[in-house]
């Protein structure tokens, strides 16, 4: 391959191609996000079997997941910027390969920093990757039908992604073990980055500079931020490093608005919030991302630590989630040229509040279809309408230069959102946990042996039914605020958000638009 690809047109390239070609050329491409988003949930079902292995506390245990997402969303936008100054395809195939890299370095990690290290740099690999899948498209297919065909399939594998993870995730740790659930990526990128330079032409390089500075920063920031509040749940809000992480984070966020407002070419462009239906738009995508990855994280725990539930059997607890998710979508579909994106967008939100609400009441006794899966149906059915308003709202009266930026920042948000939250929603379960714990531990020493007395404490960790009083609690206390999360949300989409009458009636002349990753 020479140095500089000659660049080629969406026409060209389907012509070359033919039908065939494309297809193989989206397979390819969809196997990339699938890859990607499919991580975020499949290590979630390993998380109990990760603690065990790895001595992990249960408030550190969420930096699993939040240094994945935090690098993830944090270099989203650099890594699509990259891809239009250095060539879609060659940014491409380098993500895709990071990407297989640091899971093989997780897979075979030995203690928490090195599992930590290699899912910060599989965020890197896949915010490299998944922005330049979604452009690649746009240079691969013509404009109408077929690439509007091509981003139906890019978003129904983003959605579909999660309840695949779950299920997969269960799958692999059951019948093997929790290295797995990183290991798997390793074929499957090695197979998408040999069969790229088949089926996917390079695309034409634009000038420009890559706002580095500004990447660190946000990145860096949000990475102190959160772990402010995690240390906060673990050593209190008056530990000298939880204030020290929160004044750097305050630091490094002010010095990113800085940059961003004299860059030239910035990797957030500030204007886009100037827009209020855009603005409110992701401030209720941070609120209704903190939700979600709450409930993934804190169900998955209750379900298998508290109703015994093995991993393949928790990964199935889930797969309800998705299918209630596609329909709450459809149906917002259906009717978004009828109504707008307002009403669902209210709606969604306040029944993700009634959901996190009803799982609150959940303790040791709760069954998962009495007490999981009525709260968890209802939590998805309100999400399924927010997703596709959010991005039609996103997107709204945005100039075609600008569509890439506006739908990036969407995704950004979204992961920094689930990030942060989740962190918050830690620090909530922490403080409770600990309370409860100081209730259940004379209770437990009472009852116990001389024996249990010792390891108690030396370990520090009480055995069930008292763990499970703990964890509960813990669980029902991030619920409580993860339900404000919604409720903030809600009220966002009632204050901020105005449909124009030119919004509707671009709904009612159709027109397909990716959504999030």
């Amino acid at each position: 391959m020479s140095s500089s690809p000659q660049p080629t047109s969406p026409q060209t390239t389907a012509k070359e191609n033919g039908g065939g070609g494309n297809a193989m050329a989206l397979f390819v491409i969809a196997s990339c996000q699938l890859m990607v988003v499919l991580d975020i949930t499949i290590v979630n079902i390993a998380l109990p079997d990760i603690q065990r292995s790895l001595d992990f506390s249960t408030t550190s245990l969420s930096w699993v997941v939040n240094a994945y997402t935090l690098t993830f969303g944090g270099l989203l936008l650099l890594g699509g910027r990259a891809g239009d100054i250095l060539g879609r395809r060659r940014v491409f195939i380098f993500g895709v390969l990071l990407f297989v890299f640091a899971s093989l370095l997780g897979g075979f990690a030995q203690n928490e920093p090195q599992l930590l290290a290699a899912r910060a740099l599989q965020g890197v690999g896949g915010a490299i990757a998944s922005p330049t899948s979604l452009a690649l498209i746009s240079t691969t297919f013509r404009e109408g039908p077929e690439r509007n065909r091509a981003f139906g399939v890019f978003a129904a594998v983003s959605a579909g992604g999660g309840a695949i993870g779950l299920l997969a995730g269960g799958m692999l740790v059951e019948w093997l073990n929790w290295r797995w659930v990183l290991f798997v990526n390793v074929p499957i990128g090695l197979l998408i980055a040999l069969a790229t330079p088949r089926w996917i032409k390079e695309s034409e390089r634009h000038p420009g500079h890559f706002d580095i500075t500004g990447a660190l920063t946000s990145t860096a920031g949000m990475v102190l931020l959160v772990y402010g509040f995690i240390r906060a749940a673990q050593d209190g809000w008056r530990d000298p490093l939880t204030l020290a992480s929160f004044a750097a984070a305050v630091l490094l966020l002010a010095a990113f608005i800085l940059v961003e407002r004299r860059s030239t070419q910035p990797i957030t462009p500030l204007h886009m919030f100037l827009d209020r239906n855009r603005a409110g738009t992701y401030g209720i995508m941070l609120c209704l991302a903190a939700a979600i990855f709450g409930m993934f994280f804190f169900l998955t725990l209750f379900v298998q630590n508290v109703l015994d539930f093995s991993p393949l059997q928790a990964g199935l607890a889930f797969l309800p989630v998705s299918a209630v998710i596609a329909i709450g979508a459809g149906l917002a579909s259906k009717f978004l040229p009828t109504y707008g994106p307002k009403p669902f967008m209210v709606a969604g939100a306040i029944l993700a509040a009634a959901g996190l609400s009803w799982l609150t009441l959940t303790d040791v006794n709760s069954t998962y279809a009495g007490s999981v899966l009525g709260p968890m149906l209802v939590f998805s059915l309100g999400m399924g309408m927010e997703f596709v308003s959010l991005t039609l709202m996103a997107l709204s009266n945005v100039s075609v230069r600008e569509t890439g930026a506006a739908s990036g920042l969407l995704n950004a948000t979204q992961q920094v959102g689930g990030s942060l939250g989740l962190s918050i929603l830690v620090t909530m379960f922490g403080t409770a946990s600990r309370n409860e714990a100081d209730k259940q531990v004379p209770d437990y020493l009472a009852q116990a042996t001389p024996a249990e007395r010792l390891r108690f404490e030396r370990t520090g960790e009480l055995p069930p039914p008292w763990s499970d009083e703990v964890l509960t609690a813990g669980v029902s206390s991030a619920f409580i605020t993860a339900a404000i999360f919604t409720v903030v949300a809600a009220l966002i989409a009632v204050l901020a958000i105005q449909v124009r009458p030119s919004d509707l009636e671009r709904l009612k002349g159709g027109g397909g638009m990716p959504g999030p990753v």
